[in-house]
C-alpha cells in the first residue's frame, strides 16, 4: 500500500506522457519552456472561453492565436461525431496545428451518490473517455456534480479508484478529479483527500484558481503538494468589487484583470515542480459577445503577463 506521505511529496508517482516533460529536479539551464521562453508550462485553451464557436473554429483560434493545446467538452466532441465527424482525425487536425489535446471535460456524473447509480452511468463514461482517448488526450476530468450532500468519502474514494481503472486499462486514458465550490466536493483539500485515499500510482486533480478562491479552500498549502498530483492547471482570475459569496463561473475575468495573487500562486505552483498545461478558462459571457480571436490572443498575452510577472 502507497504511504500517503509519499504520495504528497511526490515519491514513485510513476512516468508521464512523452509528450509533457517528466517532473524530476532539472536546472534552469535544462529546463524546457514555451511560448518562445516566456512560460515553463504550456499554455491551453480551454473552449469554454469562446463558446459561441464550433468546434473546429475554436481549434483554428487557438492555434492562430498562438496557444499550445486545447481542452475540448465532450458535448463537442459528442456533437462533432454525431454530425459526421470522425474523432480520431479531428486529434490529427489539433496536431497538424501545432495543438495537442491535453484533457477533455468531462465525465459527468460519474461519481455518484450510490452503487446502483455508478453502475448505471458507467456506459455514459465509457463513451467519454473514449472520445478524449480517440483525439489524444492524456487526461479526462472526472466531475463530482452528483456525489450528493455529505457524500461518503470511502465510496467516492472507490468509485474514482475504478474509474481510473477502467480509463487507464480500457482507454489510455487519465480521469483527473475536479471540485467545484457549486458541488458538495469542492475545495482542493477535499479532492486531494479522494486522491490520496484511492491509493493508486496514477491518481490526479484539476486545480482551478478561482474554484479555489470562492470554495474558501484558499491557496496557501498548494505548495505542500507535488506538483506532478496536478493533471491540469485551470487558469483565470476573480472580479474585483463583488462579494465572494455571489460569484458564480460567468464572473471569471482574464488573468490580471482581478484580485486573486496570482503571482504567489504561480510561484507555489512552480515550486510543487507541476510541468504540464496552464489551461486559460472563462466563461464570461462578456467576452463571448467579443470578436473570439481577439479574446483567445487576449487571454493568452494575459496570462503570459502574469507568468513574466511571476517571474517563473
Amino acid at each position: 500500500m502507497m504511504n500517503r506521505r509519499n504520495f504528497v511529496a511526490g515519491i514513485g508517482m510513476g512516468a508521464v506522457s512523452a509528450a509533457i516533460p517528466s517532473t524530476k529536479a532539472i536546472s534552469p539551464a535544462q529546463e524546457k519552456r514555451y511560448q518562445k521562453g516566456r512560460s515553463p508550462w504550456p499554455i491551453c485553451l480551454d473552449t469554454a472561453t469562446i463558446r459561441p464557436a464550433s468546434l473546429e473554429e475554436k481549434i483554428e483560434i487557438a492555434a492562430k492565436a498562438g496557444f499550445d493545446a486545447i481542452e475540448p467538452w465532450d458535448m463537442e466532441l459528442a456533437e462533432y461525431e454525431a454530425s459526421g465527424g470522425n474523432l480520431k482525425e479531428l486529434g490529427q487536425r489539433i496536431r497538424d496545428l501545432g495543438l495537442f489535446a491535453p484533457s477533455m471535460i468531462g465525465l459527468w456524473g460519474c461519481i455518484p451518490d450510490s452503487e446502483e447509480k455508478f453502475q448505471a452511468s458507467l456506459a455514459a463514461t465509457r463513451n467519454r473517455m473514449r472520445m478524449a482517448s480517440e483525439i489524444g488526450c492524456e487526461f479526462v476530468q472526472a466531475i463530482p456534480n452528483e456525489v450528493g450532500l455529505n457524500y461518503d468519502q470511502a465510496f467516492v474514494t472507490s468509485c474514482y479508484r475504478r474509474i481510473l481503472e477502467i480509463g487507464l486499462g480500457d482507454y489510455n486514458i487519465n480521469p483527473a478529479l475536479v471540485f467545484v465550490k457549486m458541488f458538495p466536493l469542492k475545495t482542493l483539500g477535499q479532492a486531494t483527500a479522494v486522491a490520496i485515499d484511492a491509493d493508486h500510482p496514477k491518481a490526479k486533480i484539476i486545480p482551478d484558481v478561482y474554484h479555489m478562491y470562492i470554495s474558501k479552500g484558499g491557496f496557501e498549502n498548494m505548495r505542500q503538494l507535488n506538483g506532478d498530483l496536478f493533471a491540469i492547471f485551470q487558469y483565470n482570475d476573480a472580479p474585483s468589487g463583488m462579494n465572494i459569496n455571489d460569484m458564480t463561473d460567468a464572473d471569471r475575468v482574464y488573468p490580471g484583470d482581478g484580485i486573486l495573487p496570482l503571482s504567489k500562486i504561480l510561484q507555489d505552483l512552480k515550486a510543487t515542480g507541476f510541468n504540464r498545461c496552464v489551461s486559460l478558462e472563462l466563461y464570461n459571457p462578456n467576452y463571448h459577445k467579443q470578436d473570439l480571436l481577439t479574446v483567445a490572443k487576449t487571454g493568452l498575452e494575459k496570462t503570459l503577463v502574469s507568468i513574466e510577472k511571476a517571474g517563473v
